[in-house]
């Protein structure tokens, strides 16, 4: 399944990079390098949060693969060869990506060949998995020689969306890839994957970027109050920076838990569903947080009620939330859902006496 940060990850995918130039994220500096110097299997898989430029890397990694202009192994693509400038234009012919259809138009892929007329004559959701029509597309693709001559790659993001049909296709082509054809998996939940797709590939592993960093990132992209919504998305910068450019400001993040305490659901009646849903997990972990003694994560603790509140109340609605939340993307009424939620919220965040 793909979560809503997994659609975070494609905020900064421009991969031209200029020799000397600065990384679209750089605290991606550090994975880079290591992958090119350490990586030694033709198939790499990233692993840790979504929101970090999961996507980003792996596109880093391709050009670096691909790049006709770059002299040293360990140093990323050059972004002013032929190669690198086929890989911007999404035209390269020795490079496929593997995404959910959900996610093609948003990191800038559009539709798959055949895809386009199917999605016209049906009115469904594109799907959020990776499917075998998909997967046989790449297998095409790899048994054809390179057509440069450098390295195939492969990119499939986010890898926990192959569904079993596709994932068991995908193994052979992993365990015995032909010639020059290299493979890059990305996922926020690495242990959703077959087991014998995990043992097929050497881990990379992602972290969070510091503090600092993701501040002075968002901060460069005009974000208001950063750390707020930096700390409300738990450290995941691209989170953050698509709440901000999807009008969710600090100020709103700030008011909502008074306006859930005076049973307001029309704060969240704009939000997408389950983004609605994660608000309220945060904001009752926080007081659960509290009701331990503990400090908040999500929420500065000025913008939480003074007094705790009752934990089996705050337990009762957490569990109302995380059943909601198996059916947040389709939800039979978006409105009286909100509505129950809300008021639960109200009634859980009442004082202990």
């Amino acid at each position: 399944m793909v979560s809503e940060s997994a659609i975070s990850g494609g905020a900064d995918t421009d991969i031209a990079l200029a020799d000397g130039g600065a990384l679209p994220l750089p605290w991606l500096a550090t994975p880079l390098h290591q992958a090119l110097t350490q990586g030694r299997s033709h198939a790499l898989l990233l692993q840790g949060p979504a929101g970090v430029g999961q996507f980003d890397l792996a596109l880093l990694l391709a050009q670096a693969w691909l790049c006709e202009g770059r002299t040293s192994t360990d140093q990323p693509g050059c972004g002013r060869c032929a190669s690198c400038h086929l890989l911007r234009s999404r035209s390269h012919p020795d490079f496929q990506v593997l995404l959910p259809e959900a996610l093609r138009e948003p990191l800038g892929f559009g539709a798959m060949e055949g895809e386009e007329g199917t999605a016209k004559a049906s009115k469904a959701k594109p799907s959020r998995e990776i499917k075998i029509d998909a997967v046989r597309q790449m297998l095409s693709f790899a048994q054809v020689s390179a057509a440069r001559g450098k390295a195939k790659v492969v990119v499939v993001y986010p890898a926990e969306a192959l569904n079993t049909i596709a994932a068991n296709a995908l193994l052979k082509t992993l365990e015995e890839p032909a010639g020059l054809l290299r493979f890059v998996l990305a996922s926020a939940a690495p242990q959703q994957l077959l087991p014998t797709i995990r043992s097929r590939c050497q881990p990379l592993q992602m972290a969070l970027p510091s503090r600092e960093q993701a501040l002075a990132w968002l901060g460069g992209r005009g974000v208001d109050q950063p750390e707020v919504l930096l700390a409300a998305v738990g450290g995941r910068p691209q989170e953050a920076l698509q709440w901000s450019e999807e009008g969710i400001a600090a100020k709103t993040w700030l008011e909502l838990p008074r306006r859930i305490a005076r049973g307001e659901a029309v704060a969240l009646t704009d939000w997408p569903v389950p983004r609605a849903i994660g608000a309220m997990q945060r904001l009752v972990h926080d007081l659960m947080r509290i009701a331990h003694g503990a400090a908040p994560a999500y929420f500065p603790r000025d913008a939480l009620p003074k007094l705790p509140a009752v934990r089996a109340a705050l337990e009762r609605w957490a569990k109302v939330l995380q059943d909601a939340a198996r059916h947040a993307d389709h939800p039979l009424n978006a409105g009286l859902l909100m509505e129950s939620l809300v008021a639960q919220g109200q009634q859980a965040m009442r004082p202990a006496r």
